[in-house]
């Protein structure tokens, strides 16, 4: 082998299972095992190496039948807008703003009236009440940035 160190070892093991495959299903414990580590060094990899970013969707369950499930997803082709909209949401997000915003995606057909109206119910002041409106507004800008985040990214099929 080349001069790797163990993290780069796990990640091009990882990636090539995943160009074989597509979707990749590992359990820590066998994976720290098969390259005689301890489980959080591939938490660490996983951690920081197959980020939505960086175009991985991960999934885990703890447990005794617990697992990893790592899966390429590619970037949409209206991340930029995206991005822009996400720049343009501050700390807070009013409920009149995040509906100016699900119109912007649904004129673009980034999203399904059925969805605007899905993402609307869950934005509004309703769905929200037991919070306070400096906390409301917040957790509004935090889910609309939630959701740019999910469809920046297509899961592969």
């Amino acid at each position: 082998m080349t001069n790797h160190n163990m993290s780069d070892l796990i990640e091009e093991y990882i990636k090539q299972l995943l160009e074989e495959e597509g979707l990749v299903e590992i359990r820590r414990t066998d994976m720290a095992d098969q390259f005689q580590c301890v489980p959080s060094q591939i938490n660490y990899v996983i951690n920081t190496r197959f980020t939505v970013g960086q175009g991985y969707h991960v999934k885990s369950k703890r447990g005794g039948g617990g697992y990893i499930r790592i899966q390429k997803v590619e970037l949409n082709h209206h991340g930029d807008l995206l991005s822009e909209l996400e720049d343009w949401i501050d700390q807070k997000l009013s409920v009149k703003d995040s509906m100016a915003i699900l119109q912007q995606l649904y004129k673009y057909d980034i999203i399904t009236k059925r969805e605007a109206n899905l993402c609307l119910s869950l934005l509004s002041s309703d769905a929200l009440k037991l919070l306070d409106k400096t906390t409301e507004e917040k957790t509004r800008a935090c889910m609309m940035k939630r959701l740019f985040e999910r469809l920046r990214y297509e899961e592969k099929e």
